[in-house]
């Protein structure tokens, strides 16, 4: 049904800025003299996955290099655990707001508080679906949609037309940024083959128990599954204990294609379990911290900060996972 040979895709990785023309950042109440060390009030998703630590480590230990007094919240998956945590900042009167929303939708009202408290704010990883973008200076990640269309893609690639494709989609958590673009952006690749037809989707809250539990359901349910999209990492690494747990052979009977290219992934890549990666870099720290610096000393800068990254096979796994940072 597939391509025995998998398609080689060598895509330098390198970060570039996007959309440029943002508007200058004001500055907050706190100060933002430049011998004054920054505060940063950051509230992060959670700790669900590989790559979501991997994240919260990043922003740490850069905030730490550049001497930003960085105040940090985990919000357990919660999004009101995660406006709690901007109300704290700015009661606290932080230099800078930066959260990755847990969901899209559902922010403008924190948001106009730190406006008006003249608290800039900075997305990271994750948007919001507001259509004032005066409320917030950029945002900083990756395109997720293209990320999406990339898993897609490979796997136009690989079927022939001629055979049906049965495909279940394991998605991330429901409302989120990631979750959405990547479904769109998958759905919208595959439509070049009639063929490849997805019999079941249903959210896995990108976590490995998460991607599990659905595995298990799709596997009771479909008699005849081919291929799995999971729409991170440690869905795919809980989909692949299901599968063996049935008694199939993951990479073989089923073909697994996963987003994040965390260390996890990248080993089960390596070994055949997985067969293609479509990475989504974590490292997203440093950048932050001199976006943060810039949007407080009024610079202006990008709405829109894009991390460009690759995508791996097995073969590719196999040369690069021992260099792996995360």
């Amino acid at each position: 049904m597939f391509k025995k040979s998998l398609l080689a895709v060598a895509a330098a990785s390198m970060l570039t800025l996007t959309a440029c023309g943002g508007t200058a950042g004001a500055g907050s109440a706190a100060g933002n003299s430049g011998d004054d060390k920054i505060t940063m009030g950051f509230a992060q998703v959670g700790a669900e996955s590989g790559w979501r630590t991997a994240n919260t480590k990043s922003v740490q230990d850069s905030a730490k290099k550049a001497g930003v007094d960085l105040k940090f919240s985990d919000a357990q998956q919660k999004q009101e655990n995660q406006i709690k945590a901007i109300r704290s900042y700015i009661q606290q009167k932080v230099d800078v707001i930066a959260f990755s929303p847990v969901v899209e939708s559902g922010w403008d009202t924190v948001l106009k508080e730190a406006k008006n408290a003249k608290i800039p704010v900075i997305l990271t990883d994750r948007a919001v679906d507001s259509s004032d973008k005066t409320l917030y200076k950029t945002f900083l990640g990756s395109d997720f949609v293209e990320e999406g269309k990339k898993a897609g893609e490979w796997l136009v690639e690989q079927s022939k037309a001629s055979e049906p494709v049965n495909i279940v989609e394991i998605q991330g958590t429901t409302g989120s940024a990631p979750a959405n673009d990547r479904k769109e952006g998958f759905a919208e690749a595959i439509k070049a083959d009639p063929d490849l037809k997805i019999v079941a989707s249903q959210s896995g809250d990108f976590t490995r128990s998460g991607g599990k539990q659905v595995m298990e359901a799709f596997l009771k349910n479909n008699a005849d599954i081919d291929v799995v999209f999971a729409h991170n990492d440690d869905e795919g690494l809980g989909a692949i204990e299901a599968i063996e747990a049935a008694g199939k052979v993951p990479g073989k009977d089923i073909k697994i294609i996963t987003i994040d290219a965390v260390k996890d992934g990248m080993t089960a890549l390596s070994t055949g379990k997985i067969n293609y990666i479509v990475e989504c870099s974590p490292m997203l720290g440093d950048q932050l911290m001199d976006l943060a610096k810039k949007v407080i000393a009024g610079e202006s800068v990008p709405e829109r900060v894009v991390t460009e990254e690759t995508t791996f096979t097995q073969e590719q796994a196999k040369q690069v996972l021992a260099s792996r940072p995360y």
